[in-house]
């Protein structure tokens, strides 16, 4: 049954932490075994489904029916993983059904049902079932086998106490370790903490991630040029390994070599790490947003929702920007940041805030920079800050299009960058997929001009005006 909280007890949110492992052979092949066990039971699950559905038999779906199937297997069914692991495994099949049907129920179709298999499946073990010594965690195994003692890269941030539940996983063919734990919503002083009559606005961007506008002026522009340039230099360098390797690929249905496994192998390798450095750089734009807000004492975060731009039909170029921008995942870390300070978030409609003047609230073109110049009134601002000061005056819930207060024009801006540890984003530093002799911004090699025939120019004579202006 699940634990039971005291309402005295101070509100408390869920925080996960990814740690990597160090581990010997010997227990690197014990952990994988861990989780091709939890891919055996994914695996008779659907096996178990796909034999009740050619009998026109309900779905096996729910986590109690599953575990009464799992006990009816008999111990030792599943090598090493003992049955809180394989339980754990049942637990994220029922999410996984009942999320897709709740989906499907809404009208979404588009939502599918688990019924692929999958080689590694992670594997969850809850508070009073592992042991945390120090930088050693002892997972552990089936009755009769000798529980696995794995090592970690680095301390746990969270206090022993608080740490609710670790979870195996594999990504990129390197083992990590995530840690769940409760952490207390931060308590302040009395009059020093955020204040629920001060709202911000926040506009979410590419270039910029995250654009605040505060009341009194105040506003934070966290730019993300760092990321974005994370994404196209990931992008150029997968796009010279596959050129490289395309000579030696194997053909669809055949077997491919020693040589091409290391490289498939280094690929997955490159694209874990790509993602982590990327993670990483979200993680500390979303930290950056909520300390500014600490400091400025706000207790509500207004931010707008862009996901309707992922409705519009667009080109393939559209599209990867709209997948590198990660717009879920953004919200998600705002709002998990944002509740563990105690300040408040809600989405409101942006549409129209990053085209609309704020003084005569007429339309204005979209501007090639990031300058917005009013054509009617001659207002001129930062066109994410005027953005995220419309949204701080907008009604959250759906509410009308047409701001119902005046925004408050930032006076003060406050620059931060984010993802300083990626490759190139200090001064000192050089991003090494970047080649030699290449400037910043460009992502080709610098090739020489064409020879002129004849030593004359081939472009069109100008139009060149020296005369001065008559001013009779």
């Amino acid at each position: 049954m699940p634990r039971r909280r005291d309402p005295r007890a101070p509100a408390v949110v869920h925080r996960t932490t990814r740690v990597a492992l160090r581990v010997t052979p010997g227990q690197r092949r014990r952990c994988f075994g861990l989780l091709r066990s939890a891919g055996d039971v994914w695996a008779c699950v659907l096996e178990v489904n796909a034999w009740r559905r050619r009998r026109r038999h309900p779905p096996l779906a729910g986590y109690q029916k599953l575990c009464r199937e799992l006990s009816a297997s008999g111990p030792g069914t599943f090598a090493e993983l003992d049955s809180t692991g394989a339980r754990s495994v049942l637990r994220r099949f029922s999410d996984a059904w009942f999320a897709a049907a709740k989906r499907r129920k809404a009208g979404d179709l588009s939502a599918r049902f688990p019924r692929r298999r999958r080689g590694l499946v992670p594997v969850r073990w809850y508070h009073g079932t592992f042991t945390r010594d120090g930088h050693r965690v002892r997972i552990p195994t089936a009755k009769g086998t000798a529980p696995v003692w794995v090592r970690l890269a680095r301390e746990i941030p969270y206090p022993a106490k608080q740490v609710r539940s670790v979870t195996l996983l594999c990504e990129g063919g390197r083992l990590f370790l995530d840690v769940t734990a409760e952490i207390p919503i931060t308590v302040y002083p009395a009059g020093e903490g955020p204040d629920p009559a001060r709202v911000a606005g926040v506009d979410l961007g590419i270039i910029h991630p995250y654009a605040v506008a505060g009341p009194g002026g105040e506003a934070l522009l966290v730019s993300g040029r760092a990321i974005r340039a994370e994404h196209r230099m990931h992008l150029v360098d997968t796009k010279a390994r596959q050129r490289a390797v395309a000579r030696r690929a194997p053909k669809p249905g055949q077997r491919g070599s020693r040589r091409w496994r290391q490289y498939r192998i280094r690929a997955r390798r490159v694209e874990a790490r790509h993602r982590r450095r990327v993670r990483q750089a979200q993680h500390e734009a979303a930290g950056t947003v909520v300390s500014w807000a600490v400091g400025q004492r706000i207790g509500v975060l207004h931010v707008g929702d862009p996901r309707g731009v992922l409705q519009i039909p667009a080109g393939r170029r559209h599209n990867l920007r709209l997948r590198q921008w990660q717009i879920g995942r953004l919200l998600q870390i705002l709002t998990d940041k944002a509740t563990l300070a105690g300040i408040t978030l809600r989405l409101v409609n942006e549409r129209g805030t990053s085209s609309t003047c704020p003084t005569c609230r007429q339309r204005v073109p979209k501007p090639r920079g990031r300058t917005l110049t009013c054509p009617h009134c001659q207002f001129s601002g930062h066109r994410d800050l005027v953005a995220a000061a419309s949204i701080a005056a907008r009604t959250p819930g759906g509410g009308p299009t047409i701001p119902t207060a005046l925004p408050v024009l930032p006076g003060m801006v406050t620059h931060r960058r984010a993802g300083r540890h990626l490759p190139g984003a200090g001064r000192s530093r050089r991003d090494p997929r970047r080649p030699l002799g290449q400037r910043e911004g460009q992502f080709g090699p610098l090739w020489p001009a064409p020879p002129i025939s004849g030593g004359e120019s081939l472009a069109h004579t100008a139009r060149i005006h020296n005369n001065p202006p008559d001013t009779r």
